[in-house]
């Protein structure tokens, strides 16, 4: 069975070309060419994956993927013609699993699409985490601080399985989007250390006492009693 994606971009020929390329790669492409016909086209049918356009008119893509976390854990890729650090932030920040500057190639936009799916499937290595006070379902991909669910964005849910799985080692920054799995994300050191103070603020108690900056370095999700 074919991958079924939802392209949600006012440009027809960008959906005509993916939809070629992507075609013959075994993704089948839909297409909704506003943000409100894209989360109607959700609604209507299961799609596996959704490729975003930020800058839309009158429903942006920001707005879009907002409410499509509200209901939804699919995966989506964001595509912009804004590819600076900030941009790249704020997508990351409302749920979006990965973030593509336009322009692209249709090859490099099938490769983040097959990792950003993959990261989507069930693990079947340690389905689920416990440390410290917290409860990770990894194939579900929940988390529960000390009996409180968290929402996390699927980078900060990656981030934090990356530090647990690593207990007491330290992580350098440069490292951690690889150990996490997001090696293909392209961001600064700058956005992973934002996109860790939210995780510690998210999890509590449990993050600020257990996630440690290493100076200079990087982090280390520290072992109890150590």
């Amino acid at each position: 069975m074919s991958t079924r994606v939802l392209l949600i971009d006012d440009d027809s020929r960008l959906y005509e070309l993916l939809a070629q390329y992507l075609g013959q790669n075994g993704v089948s492409v839909a297409h909704a060419p506003d943000g409100g016909r894209g989360l109607a086209a959700l609604e209507a049918s299961a799609y596996d994956a959704v490729l975003l356009d930020v800058m839309m008119p009158g429903m942006d893509g920001l707005e879009v993927c907002k409410r499509i976390r509200a209901k939804s854990r699919i995966p989506v890729v964001m595509l912009t013609a804004k590819g600076d650090e900030t941009d790249r932030v704020v997508g990351l920040e409302l749920g979006a699993d990965d973030y593509l500057p336009k322009p692209f190639s249709p090859r490099e936009l099938l490769a983040r699409l097959r990792a950003v799916l993959r990261r989507s499937q069930p693990s079947a290595v340690a389905d689920r985490l416990e440390a410290g006070g917290l409860s990770i379902d990894v194939a579900g991909r929940e988390v529960r601080s000390e009996g409180r669910l968290v929402d996390l964005t699927g980078l900060e849910f990656d981030l934090l399985v990356a530090l647990v799985r690593r207990a007491g080692r330290v992580i350098p920054r440069d490292a951690l989007l690889g150990e996490a799995g997001r090696s293909d994300t392209v961001v600064g050191e700058r956005t992973v250390d934002v996109h860790i103070s939210h995780l510690r603020q998210k999890l509590g108690d449990v993050g600020t006492r257990l996630i440690k900056t290493v100076r200079g370095v990087g982090y280390v999700f520290a072992k109890e009693g150590a």
